[in-house]
């Protein structure tokens, strides 16, 4: 039986006021430029590029954003669980839930990228088992899972 977590998934609005405060509780300010890039970010429906976000603040700020400058807010972002990282994609995802921690399962579309994040801890925690086991110290376990989505498939 699958250890499936469930809670609140915020949208809109709800969603920017709960990584505001979550990036607040950790100790960052929230600041004009972050709230753009995460707004950006989650406007997207589906992982986002540190490029694609750089040219939707550009475009709403009426001025040139340096990709440079949304890399460093996304790192920021990934650390404060915010924002998850699609390593295979080297794109981001708005994390519906930034106050509640987990690793990532990502499911991706190979026809037209569609991601879907999925939490299920009892994967995760063998995952992290097995590592340990193999003499490794996992900090942050990301397992993607390709294929097709129900629409492409």
């Amino acid at each position: 039986m699958a250890a499936h977590h469930h809670h609140h998934e915020h949208h809109g609005a709800d969603l920017t006021r709960a990584a505001q405060t979550t990036l607040e509780k950790s100790g960052e300010q929230w600041t004009v430029m972050r709230e753009r890039v995460f707004e950006a970010l989650a406007g997207f429906d589906k992982p986002a590029s540190a490029y694609d976000i750089a040219e939707a603040v550009s475009k709403l700020e009426g001025r040139r954003v340096a990709a440079n400058s949304v890399y460093r807010i996304l790192d920021l972002f990934v650390g404060a669980n915010l924002a998850r990282r699609v390593e295979s994609a080297n794109a981001y995802v708005a994390n519906a839930h930034p106050d509640c921690l987990h690793d990532c399962i990502f499911l991706v579309c190979d026809a037209c990228g569609q991601t879907t994040h999925i939490d299920d801890d009892a994967i995760t925690k063998t995952v992290r088992a097995a590592a340990r086991g193999a003499g490794f110290s996992p900090e942050r376990p990301v397992i993607e899972v390709r294929g097709k989505c129900a629409d492409c498939d």
